[in-house]
């Protein structure tokens, strides 16, 4: 399933040249992330009271078109494949006119107590269920 999230971007999230600064981009996919298991009944506060944590692991971005101040954004996520020790995701940003500005892939690792470990058997068949297999080109 595919996941979106809307953002306005403000005049704190911007360089000097009103373009989006790098590094709220992070921000912006982790909040559209987390509204995405949110909407998969898996919000990050069931996860903590589970005692699992998620870690990313490996991010890939890349920035095709900039980001402007003012600019009511749309990002779309979801989960491609998992198993029980990680998730590999993805992200596209697109603009108020519809164009494609950004996308990043990313591995999330499933933890406990800081170190890596398999998700228990529901929790992984719950998440499974919302993955969009990849579109073979």
């Amino acid at each position: 399933m595919i996941f979106t999230y809307e953002k306005k971007i403000y005049g704190y999230e911007c360089d000097i040249y009103g373009h989006m600064n790098n590094a709220y981009y992070l921000m912006m996919l982790e909040a559209a992330r987390s509204e995405a298991l949110s909407e998969m009944g898996m919000p990050v506060k069931v996860f903590l009271e589970k005692g699992i944590q998620l870690f990313v692991l490996r991010y890939e971005l890349d920035y095709i078109k900039a980001l402007m101040l003012e600019e009511t954004v749309t990002v779309k996520s979801w989960c491609y494949t998992m198993n029980r020790l990680k998730g590999f995701w993805k992200q596209e940003v697109y603009n108020s006119a519809g164009e494609l500005c950004f996308k990043a892939e990313f591995t999330v690792v499933h933890a406990a107590q800081g170190r890596a470990r398999r998700l228990p058997v529901d929790v992984f068949e719950h998440i499974n269920s919302f993955v969009e297999p990849p579109v073979e080109d």
